[in-house]
């Protein structure tokens, strides 16, 4: 499975699904870390006890977890990256299908593109780097060595096109 897809100066950057069991199981930790501490309140309410301040901080706490919960499970089943390539700037964003994450616009005038190794070497999977002088960014997704090759060169003619 191809997990870039280069447009003009428009990269988008797949993560590989995990498992379908591990997915529904982060899912339903997420949401019964949301729908407990509030089911337990109302219960409490019903059986007569009163309101009081402990009902709120664990649902804030919990409600934290299971947020915190909620993003793993989308970037494990919808997550990519979109890098624009500017004149002057880099723009990378991290996409979760029901949000995105604050954009980064890095300063990189002429940038280098290299393959930071992760896991074992054996497995030869790596993630994209693209850096300059003047800042750097990286990628969070992990792909195979062949795959980010490919990915460079395909990169090196945008970026032989986009900074005449």
């Amino acid at each position: 499975m191809k997990q870039f897809e280069l447009k003009d100066n428009n990269l988008t950057l797949t993560s590989k699904p995990s498992p379908l069991f591990v997915r529904i199981l982060i899912l339903f930790f997420s949401l019964t870390s949301i729908l407990v501490p509030i089911g337990g309140m109302v219960g409490s309410m019903i059986n007569g006890y009163r309101f009081h301040f402990g009902f709120l901080m664990s649902i804030g706490i919990f409600g934290v977890l299971g947020f915190y919960l909620l993003r793993v499970f989308l970037w494990n089943s919808y997550g990519k990256e979109v890098i624009l390539f500017t004149q002057n700037n880099v723009t990378y964003e991290a996409d979760y299908k029901w949000f995105k994450d604050g954009k980064k616009i890095k300063n990189i005038d002429f940038p280098n593109y290299s393959i930071r190794p992760i896991g074992y070497e054996d497995e030869n999977f790596g993630a994209l780097i693209i850096d300059s002088e003047q800042d750097c960014i990286e990628s969070v997704i992990k792909m195979p060595n062949e795959q980010l090759e490919d990915l460079i060169i395909k990169l090196k003619t945008v970026a032989n096109n986009t900074y005449k």
